[in-house]
């Protein structure tokens, strides 16, 4: 299975609240990017933070590739929650794409490939990890690449 992990788009600094945060415009490009290197990959699900920089980031990645299904909104995914808590409501999906936030995707990262969280992954606006393994478990996935915009 491969799990990818794409943090937001550059968003802007201020907002009513933080979970109201739009991309920029530079944030939108950096997701289109980002984008491209998810062409052709065996995605079956997307699911995102509610949070509307990550709808947003979602729904630009869905769109650049033609993607039939909706995006999946999980509160799992703000950013901070537990990676213990994304593992396990991710036991029942296979070759997704979740999109969220710092500190969670860089926790996350670490957390599959080496088990811990002490050495959290430095992920900026819009990077992309690709990991894989037979199972979404605690120090079993290994990381492919992260893709920086």
């Amino acid at each position: 299975m491969k799990v990818w992990v794409l943090r937001h788009g550059e968003a802007e600094s201020h907002a009513r609240s933080d979970a109201e945060r739009n991309l920029t415009a530079h944030g939108r490009e950096e997701v289109l990017r980002s984008a491209a290197h998810l062409i052709g990959q065996p995605i079956k699900a997307i699911i995102a933070s509610p949070y509307v920089r990550a709808q947003q980031t979602a729904q630009l990645v869905r769109e650049a590739l033609g993607f039939e299904p909706g995006v999946r909104t999980e509160p799992w995914l703000t950013p901070d929650c537990s990676p213990l808590q994304v593992l396990d409501k991710l036991d029942t999906d296979d070759n997704v794409l979740l999109v969220s936030h710092q500190p969670l995707v860089g926790s996350l990262i670490s957390f599959l490939q080496h088990g811990h969280l002490r050495q959290p992954h430095p992920m900026s606006t819009a990077s992309l990890a690709e990991l894989e393994g037979d199972f979404p478990l605690a120090g079993l996935m290994s990381l492919n690449s992260v893709k920086n915009p």
